[in-house]
């Protein structure tokens, strides 16, 4: 069984309090106590390592994984062609730092590019989402890395707009995504198929970029089997695009 963290103490980088480049390199180690515990398939220390999406989909992988069902933990996505790094690879992050005390991102710059979100929940930090490959580029934080409270409305409405898109095969909704966005291709799945899209519930957690745009994390379940882990863009005129996502399968 995979040791777990017992409650931080005031010398501890990973005890409660507003994350600091200090607690966020804390917190983003965590990933390799996680990488152990799913090739051991601890699913009570995958479980205590994650919250929010990846809670969701690691408890649901790991169970599947001991019983021998198709599964993808973080990192190996099933149908992936390519062979995405363990979690334990990811190195040489940046981190983001909002004025909230209870998360922060970060980007893996290495081996591949990909996002991260961690959570302080239970005065410890989890991954609540993550890794969520790049498939744009990176794009310009603003100084503040907190939106504003005037663009924070249309990043509240991204994930809706999202399951909107998604389960409306008319197109009469009005939401759009450019030529070779992915979410074009998963829109062409779920509306084929039907698919029941929701959200996997949870509060909008963004970031304010350099051009007035912000970037939002959020993750959506698709027939109660296959999810999506998204950071979308938003910019000032309301358009969307997708700078990184995973999809994944539980069975």
């Amino acid at each position: 069984m995979v040791d777990t963290p017992s409650q931080g103490t005031s010398a501890d980088p990973l005890s409660p309090g507003r994350a600091d480049t200090v607690a966020a390199e804390a917190a983003f180690g965590l990933l390799g106590q996680l990488d152990k515990a799913w090739r051991a398939l601890d699913c009570a220390a995958v479980e205590h390592f994650t919250t929010w999406a990846e809670n969701v989909l690691g408890g649901r992988a790991c169970e599947a994984a001991r019983k021998d069902r198709p599964a993808s933990p973080p990192g190996r996505p099933p149908s992936s062609d390519s062979s995405p790094p363990d979690l334990g690879e990811y190195s040489a992050p940046e981190f983001f730092l909002p004025a909230e005390d209870d998360w922060f991102a970060a980007i893996a710059t290495k081996p591949s590019p990909a996002y991260f979100v961690f959570v302080r929940e239970d005065d410890d930090w989890r991954l609540a989402a993550g890794p969520i490959p790049l498939v744009d580029e990176v794009p310009s934080l603003a100084s503040d890395v907190t939106p504003a409270p005037e663009t924070a409305v249309k990043a509240r409405l991204v994930p809706q707009r999202h399951v909107t898109y998604l389960t409306d095969p008319a197109g009469v909704s009005g939401v759009r995504f450019p030529s070779g966005d992915p979410v074009r291709d998963l829109f062409s799945s779920t509306t084929k198929k039907q698919a029941d899209v929701k959200l996997v519930p949870g509060p909008t957690r963004a970031l304010a970029l350099a051009d007035g745009a912000m970037l939002v994390f959020h993750a959506l379940e698709i027939d109660a089997s296959d999810y999506a882990v998204l950071a979308t863009r938003i910019t000032p005129g309301n358009k969307l695009s997708t700078v990184a996502i995973r999809q994944t399968s539980v069975g």
